[in-house]
């Protein structure tokens, strides 16, 4: 499966600072489908693409949606931070 939408980079403190990009309810639901096949350990795995950067994680359920993480070096790199609107396009399962 593949998505791509727009999302609000967005903060959530634990230990150190994370950000995030939540997905709409309606990518969230349409994750819902297929997590059965993919998920492992309750978070799901993805290929994403921001920019110019490609990287791998896992998302993991919050808040009613799924929060699509971003390392610092991927938010350097693409030049983003806090509060950005960034375009996104991912797939899901593991390559």
């Amino acid at each position: 499966m593949e998505l791509e939408f727009a999302g609000e980079i967005v903060e959530w403190r634990g230990p150190a600072p994370f950000y995030f990009v939540p997905l709409s309810p309606d990518e969230a639901d349409l994750i819902d489908e297929v997590k059965a096949d993919v998920a492992y350990w309750g978070v799901i795995p993805v290929t994403v693409w921001l920019g110019a950067t490609t990287f791998a994680t896992a998302m993991f359920p919050r808040e009613e949606t799924y929060f699509l993480p971003l390392k610092d070096a991927v938010r350097r790199a693409e030049s983003v931070g806090l509060g950005d609107v960034v375009e996104v396009r991912l797939t899901v399962g593991r390559d």
